[in-house]
């Protein structure tokens, strides 16, 4: 029983009204005799207040002075710590998505997701690296990251529909996430008619939301932790005579951004060359730091002129942008990542009975259009669209254009036929036939598969017509029948001067030829099917085999487009693949470097992406592309004058001219406008001079430097040193991650206490015949998301054992995210995290230790002032520390999980511990605690607060200015627009668009917008730590301390077996590395201070030999022997480091004998994983020498 006067702050309380728990009084505040206000902090640190009334007294306990016992047991107490350190992976792993995941990243993707987007959550941000630089991988890891870190549960992707399953491919193969596509069917058959709520994970595409007001409706209705938007540069805004144009897509994309609390915009190509536009696509990651007027109409208004600067100048953008370019783009050992590109022009000129067809369709074409030019604008389009794709497919090949005027004069005879039978001649066609789809001012061919496509052009092609009445039709018709019976006589010939450039080029081109004379891959670009087709087999008879040309086109099923991807990339038979745009979808081909564009794309957008599906990632030779040109056509014309100022300004500007390709506009024209216009009016001088000079000026070197510039943005750059410096971090902590060894032994004994049963089917690879009841019913009590199953046919920890050569039998790679190990741990939590706060008394084996110390887990956090629903602060930054304090109240950092290289204690220790220990160990009757937190409050919070604060008001600031700087100018344009306004209405000529009234309001809204954005932002940099929480503890114990006195010493003949002179052999040993390393020509830094990393020196390599070496760090641990010792004791830090990084780690034993020592380095020594419960492993030094690469023998004099 406690009364409650004797309650005081400090003191630890327990009862029923409190649980229990002990809790820790924080603060007291009586009211009368019989009523106390108590509030109090919990173990886990969490802030409590309740009333307690003097009935409650009976039930209310003291509990003491010390919550520490040190009793638990010590072997259930690491496996609670291993569960704690799982469960917080990413703060002892932070490349924890990079190692669970097939794939090998590149230093500007490991710089894009771990320097730059995860130290920005909450994130929103444009990630526009080039393409081709794995903008899906980076989102990948950026999605599994977040989820490893509990940042993310919902995660929405919106791609362009002929992405949409490239990304549930790629998510599922390399980092095995399973999304969702939201298909139409899908939508419609939701349980609660709302699929965005019953799915965490899916893929939407990017024209299914805009144009759907139901779809978007249903959006409003959700939140997500992240949303990522691929080729987001299509949710673009205009800006025209002064009005913005808002499309669908970029009202999809406003939409998206306030439905998340993370946006992640991806394009290569943000800025088409337009600031105004740009601005506003900026705005769709922060509407207030960007979003701007386009109110320009009078330009010596004194706020128009202030606003005009604004948008002129965004300022520094690398906060919101990261943008790196191919050609800044290395490799971890500073080379370039990506190879030269080279382009050449084939022209050709067309026979006479191909020139003569060539000018009887393109005259047909020119009707038609003149023809079109009568009708309304959709269908205006849709005729236009039909009658390019005639054209497109006229230069394409006779095959191609035969087959589409013959499908064309079909279809329309089949239409002309329903009209007669209806008697009605008199009737508009477009009445009767008004189904011909409509093309709207944002169709993109983006938006549609290669299969939707194709299907599109072929409805269009074969139907849309700007005949009226239907004997305007039968006149076409006719028309089509003559020009039908044309491509069939070109056909039939046999003579296509386009297909003997290309049989010229297959033949006599030395590229097409590696030096021993054997043919080089070569991928082959049409647009049409029929020309695939045509081609395939027009290749195969001139090389003379079946199999040495495969194909990729529309209709294909993923599995089908795999496996010939897998052929051309595997089989050396398979030398030609002749491919439409299907082949540009999500397939990298970079198993080549030569490419043909047999047919020429009007969008260059897709010339660009089919040059990236050579010049990718991975590619290592110098990449070629040659491009078809019929030079007398006059599209060809185009082409050929565009392609000859191309070449032009790649001498003089690089290989980045092809970057920009696709952002290059034509005197505000699109390339394809460009082509249409030579088309319908090419045969006049002036319009091909005309053309010409657009070409010219679009393309010079002054303009492809200022589109290169807007194209840059930022002034990112992925120099050598950066990449070595990432090299370097990464080497570091791979040597301390937690999987597959850590994971796998503390996988292994949870699995076993809980009574699972599972064995070793393969080596590395398990069979789990029972999970155990406990952790499989935690699905429904921790909502894992996947279920977690009664049994695993196999489990594996390193994800090279995910596939063994000759084995079917895939494993579940088991880390952190896995529904099994979540669960797991979430269960010896449960049980056991307790044990933890009671404490347990662990060993030292080390010879060195002779002092006993306290062990403690130390949490720090920093909030800052963004208070959540529940009023609690926002935790901005955490992390965990070891802490050991000695009974002097001396404190130090203690490294990484020290707690795995000690030992229970026997029974006999135990004894010991009780009697003669007694008064070494009495500073345990002080506050233990308090001395770990005394550390953490000098030591430990004030630099990690630095760190934090530093970081976060820098862009807190940057983000102000920005946004102070816009609003102010946006409020006093439309306060001055409100007064003149109200001028012209007191004169009374009122505005009819705006009354100043609409304009006061406005300024009144972007007042009261600037106000609340400036009071988050202060929220934002309001940063003060939490008090430092002790997680665990634990009594380390010297062994030598815990020896009988009668108890002979071990190796009394041993010269190391007194600690001093053990001292001089590890000093002496320590000395001798150190001087190796440096005559070497290495830099060597002593981090033997720093337990439980696994080494005791790190070793820079010099950076030009790195590749050589294959690491740019040497780990070096070192053990100094005394001459005639025949063993040697490594930690199980130090096996466990040794075989995370088994490139890097170096074991050197130094033999000290007086004076002279003698070092051997071993590389890769056959070391073995130890149990959960081994704390070292001893090795013969024979056997280990005999096991490993022996890198160094060297004999010293040691002073």
């Amino acid at each position: 029983m406690l009364r409650l006067s004797d309650i005081y702050q400090g003191m630890r309380i327990y009862g029923d009204a409190l649980g229990q728990e002990p809790v820790t009084v924080v603060a007291v505040e009586p009211h009368g005799e019989a009523v106390l206000m108590l509030t109090y902090r919990t173990t886990t640190g969490t802030l409590g207040d309740t009333m307690l009334y003097s009935y409650q007294e009976q039930d209310l306990f003291a509990a003491g002075g010390s919550e520490w016992t040190f009793d638990a047991d010590p072997d259930t107490l690491k496996l609670a710590a291993e569960a704690y350190r799982i469960h917080l992976a990413h703060l002892f792993d932070p490349y924890l998505a990079v190692r669970t995941s097939a794939i090998e990243p590149l230093p500007h993707q490991i710089s894009a997701v771990y320097q730059y987007m995860l130290p920005k959550l909450p994130l929103r941000c444009v990630l526009a690296d080039d393409p081709g630089a794995g903008k899906t991988i980076m989102a990948g890891l950026l999605i599994k990251e977040m989820l490893a870190r509990s940042d993310l549960k919902r995660c929405l992707i919106v791609s362009p529909g002929n992405l949409a399953e490239q990304w549930q491919d790629e998510l599922w193969r390399k980092f095995r996430l399973r999304f969702t596509i939201l298909t139409n069917d899908l939508l419609e058959a939701a349980v609660t008619r709302n699929a965005f709520a019953e799915h965490d994970l899916c893929i939407a595409r990017l024209d299914k939301l805009s144009r759907s007001e139901d779809v978007q409706a249903l959006l409003r209705q959700v939140r997500w932790d992240l949303v990522v938007v691929d080729e987001a540069h299509k949710m673009s805004a205009t800006v025209f005579g002064g009005e913005v144009k808002y499309t669908k897509r970029y009202r999809l994309g406003q939409l998206l951004g306030d439905t998340t609390e993370n946006l992640l915009l991806m394009t290569a190509t943000p800025h088409d060359g337009k600031p105004k536009d740009f601005q506003l696509f900026m705005a769709l990651v922060d509407r207030d730091r960007f979003a701007g007027a386009a109110h320009r109409r009078r330009r010596h208004n004194t706020a128009q002129k202030a606003l005009s600067g604004v948008q002129a100048d965004l300022g520094d953008l690398s906060d919101v942008i990261r943008r790196l370019v191919k050609e800044e783009l290395l490799k971890f050992d500073g080379r370039p990542l990506f190879p030269e590109r080279r382009a050449y022009t084939v022209t050709y000129e067309l026979n006479c009975a191909e020139a003569d067809l060539y000018a009887d369709v393109t005259e047909y074409v020119t009707n038609e259009f003149n023809r079109a030019d009568r009708l309304d604008g959709r269908r205006k389009n849709s005729v236009g669209f039909a009658l390019t794709i005639l054209q497109r497919r006229l230069a394409s090949s006779p095959e191609a254009i035969y087959q589409s005027l013959k499908r064309r004069r079909e279809r329309l005879e089949r239409r002309l036929s329903e009209v007669r039978d209806k008697q009605n001649r008199a009737s508009r066609y477009s009445d009767l036939f008004g189904a011909v789809p409509d093309i709207d001012d944002e169709f993109d061919e983006d938006d549609y598969t290669d299969d939707e496509l194709e299907g599109m052009e072929n409805n269009f092609a074969d139907s849309a017509t700007a005949s009226a009445t239907a004997s305007e039709l039968e006149t076409e018709i006719a028309i089509l029948r003559r020009l039908e019976r044309k491509a069939n006589d070109v056909r039939q010939s046999g003579e296509d001067r386009k297909w003997e450039e290309l049989s010229r080029l297959l033949q006599d081109n030395a590229e097409m030829f590696d030096p021993e004379g054997r043919r080089e891959k070569l991928i082959v670009f049409t647009e049409h099917k029929d020309t695939l087709e045509y081609l395939a087999t027009r290749i195969r008879q001139l090389l003379g085999s079946h199999d040495t040309v495969i194909t990729i086109r529309g209709g294909m099923t993923r599995d089908e487009r795999h496996r010939v991807e897998e052929l051309f990339r595997q089989d050396k038979e398979v030398r030609v693949l002749v491919a439409t745009d299907a082949a540009g979808e999500g397939i990298n081909l970079q198993r080549a470097h030569l490419m043909v564009n047999y047919d020429l794309p009007w969008n260059p957008n897709r010339i660009e992406q089919r040059f990236g599906r050579i010049h990718r990632i991975g590619q290592i030779e110098v990449c070629h592309l040659w491009n078809l040109v019929a030079k007398e056509t006059r599209e060809g014309q185009v082409f050929e004058r565009l392609f000859q100022k191309l070449e032009e300004e790649r001498q003089a500007l690089g290989g980045r001219v092809f970057d920009i390709l696709g952002q290059v506009t034509f005197g505000e024209q699109k390339l394809s406008d460009l082509l249409v216009k030579a088309i319908r009016y090419g045969d006049d001088p002036e319009v091909r001079d005309r053309l010409n000079q657009v070409v010219d000026s679009s393309l010079d070197t002054d303009a492809l430097r200022r589109l290169l510039s807007d194209y840059a943005l930022t002034s990112d750059v992925m120099d050598a040193a950066t990449v070595a410096g990432i090299k370097e971090q990464m080497e570091r902590m791979e040597a301390r991650k937690l999987e597959p060894h850590f994971i796998e032994a503390f996988f292994l004994e949870a699995m076993q206490r809980l009574g699972g049963r599972m064995g070793e089917r393969e080596h590395g690879r398990y069979e789990v015949a029972d999970v155990p009841l406990s952790v499989r019913s935690r699905r429904m009590r921790v909502g894992v998301p996947d279920p977690v199953l009664a049994s695993y046919e196999r489990v594996c920890f390193e994800k090279d054992r995910v596939r063994l050569p000759g084995n079917t039998v895939a494993a579940d790679l088991v880390c952190p995210g896995h529904p099994l190990l979540d669960a797991l741990v979430a269960e010896v939590l449960d049980r056991d995290q307790k044990t933890l706060r009671q404490g347990a008394v662990l060993v030292d084996d080390d010879p060195a230790a002779d002092t006993a110390r306290l062990l403690f887990w130390v949490e720090s956090a920093v909030e800052d002032g963004t208070r959540a629903a529940d009023g609690s602060r926002r935790v901005v930054d955490r992390q965990v520390h070891f802490v050991e304090c000695d009974y002097d109240g001396n404190a130090r950092d203690a490294g990484w999980a020290p707690y795995l290289d000690y030992r229970a204690p026997t029974k006999d220790e135990v004894a010991r511990m009780n009697g003669a220990l007694a008064e070494e160990l009495g500073f345990l009757e002080r506050d233990p605690e308090g001395l770990a937190k005394d550390y953490a409050i000098r030591e430990i919070i004030p630099g990690h607060v630095r760190e934090v604060t530093r970081r976060i008001r820098t862009h807190a600031d940057k983000v102000q200015r920005a946004v102070e700087r816009r609003l102010k100018a946006e409020v006093e344009y439309w306060d001055n627009r409100a007064w003149e306004l109200k001028q012209r209405e007191d004169a009374g000529k009122p505005n009819r668009k705006q009354s100043s009234a609409y304009a006061e309001r406005r300024a009144g809204e972007l007042a009261g917008r600037l106000e609340t954005r400036v009071r988050q932002l202060d929220e934002q940099r309001r940063l003060s730590p939490m008090p430092p929480r002790v997680v665990g503890a634990a009594l380390v114990v010297p062994a030598a301390l815990l020896r009988d006195e009668d108890a002979p010493e071990p190796n009394r003949d041993d010269p190391v077996a007194d600690a001093q002179a053990r001292r001089g052999v590890e000093l002496a040993a320590m000395d001798t590395v150190m001087l190796i390393e440096q005559e070497l020509g290495y830099f060597p830094h002593d981090v033997s201070a720093t337990r439980g990393i696994g080494y005791d020196i790190e070793s820079k390599v010099p950076r030009e030999r790195q590749e050589a070496e294959g690491c740019a760090l040497r780990l070096i641990e070192v053990k100094g022997r005394a001459k005639g010792a025949d063993t040697v004791a490594l930690s199980k830090n130090e096996v466990l480091a040794a075989l995370n990084k088994p490139e890097c780690w170096l074991l050197a034993i130094v033999e000290v004998d007086g004076h002279n020592t003698r070092a051997t380095y071993l590389r890769r020594p056959n070391l073995r994983t130890p149990a959960f419960t081994e704390t070292s492993v001893t090795y013969d030094i024979g056997r280990l020498t005999a096991s490993a690469e022996v890198v160094l023998e060297r004999n010293d004099i040691w002073r």
